[in-house]
C-alpha cells in the first residue's frame, strides 16, 4: 500500500474549503518544491579589504547565554548562610556572626567547561576578597569539613584593595599563576615565568574602579586571559602536562574579616 504524506494527512483533517488549508497547502508547496529554501542558511564569508581593522564590539558576541536568571539561586549551589539573589544581584556576604575559617564558594551547575568565554560584572567592598573559579573541582576541606564548597583551580583573583585583581592564581593549587601586568608561562617544572609585559601593577589597578567592573575570561586550552573593563590584565600559557582541562565555575568568599561581593549578567560561550 502506497504511504500518503503526513501533511496529506494534516490537510484532509482540516477540511478541503478551509482558508487556512490552500495558506498551509501553498506554504508546503513551496517547502517542498525548493528544499533548500527550508535550509539555515549559513551566514556569509567575511572578505577582508587592505583598509580594514580590529574593531570594539557592541555587546557580546554570538553565542553567549546566559546562566543566572537574576531572581533565584536556580542552576546554582552554595551555603545559603553566605549566599542570596535580590535585585538581579547574587551577593555573597559574611557578617561578623557568620565569620568563616575557610574559603566556600558559590557553584554553577550547568557543567564543567573546558574552552568557553565568560563575562560577568562584579562589585566589592573596600574590605572584600573574592574570585571567579573556573576549569576547578571540589575538594574536601580539611580546615571546616562541614564545608561542602571548597574548590580548586584557576581563579580570577578579586579584592576590594585591587591588591589582586586580575591575578591569575590556582585555588589549593599551584597558587600564584600570573600577576597583573604579567604574560607568564607555566611548565611544571619550576616557577613561572614571565615571558612579556602587558603593563605597571599599579597602573593596571586604575582601570578598575570602585563601583560596577565587567570581567572577560579567554579560556581556550593552555592559554587563559583575565580582562577588566576592557583592559587584559593577565594571560597565561600552561605547559604544565598536569594542567587541569575542564571544570566547574564557581565564586568566593574568602577567609577575613566581614565582607560583601556582587555579581551579575553572568554568560557563557562555550566552544
Amino acid at each position: 500500500m502506497r504511504s500518503v504524506p503526513l501533511w496529506h494527512t494534516m490537510l484532509g483533517a482540516m477540511g478541503k474549503s478551509n482558508p487556512s488549508r490552500r495558506l498551509l497547502l501553498a506554504s508546503l508547496a513551496a517547502g517542498f518544491s525548493h528544499p533548500a529554501l527550508s535550509q539555515p542558511q549559513a551566514p556569509q564569508a567575511y572578505v577582508p579589504k587592505q583598509s580594514d581593522r580590529p574593531e570594539p564590539i557592541a555587546g557580546d558576541e554570538d553565542g553567549f547565554k546566559s546562566i543566572f536568571d537574576g531572581k533565584t539561586l536556580d542552576g546554582w549551589q552554595g551555603d545559603p548562610v553566605y549566599w542570596r539573589v535580590s535585585d538581579g544581584v547574587m551577593t555573597g556576604e559574611i557578617t561578623p556572626e557568620t565569620v568563616i575559617k575557610s574559603n566556600t564558594f558559590i557553584i554553577w551547575q550547568g557543567g564543567a567547561p573546558e574552552d568557553f568565554e565568560l563575562k560577568v560584572e562584579y562589585r566589592i567592598a573596600a574590605a572584600g576578597n573574592s574570585g571567579i573559579n573556573y576549569r576547578s573541582v571540589v575538594v574536601p576541606d580539611k580546615v571546616t569539613p562541614s564545608n561542602r564548597f571548597a574548590m580548586r583551580g584557576y581563579q580570577c583573583d578579586i579584592d576590594g584593595k585591587n591588591r589582586y585583581t586580575g591575578n591569575n592564581y590556582e585555588e589549593k593549587g599551584r597558587l600564584f599563576l600570573a600577576q597583573r601586568g604579567d604574560v607568564a608561562h607555566v611548565t611544571g617544572v619550576r616557577k613561572p615565568v614571565v615571558v612579556s609585559r602587558l603593563g605597571d601593577n599599579g597602573e593596571l589597578a586604575r582601570f578598575i574602579t570602585d563601583g560596577w567592573n565587567s570581567v572577560h575570561l579567554i579560556v581556550r586550552g593552555n592559554l587563559l586571559m583575565h580582562s577588566i573593563n576592557g583592559q587584559l590584565m593577565s594571560a597565561v600559557v600552561d605547559d604544565d602536562p598536569n594542567r587541569p582541562r575542564k571544570g566547574q565555575i564557581g565564586v568566593q568568599v574568602h577567609v577575613g574579616p566581614p565582607m560583601r561581593v556582587e555579581y551579575r549578567n553572568w554568560r557563557i560561550k562555550q566552544f
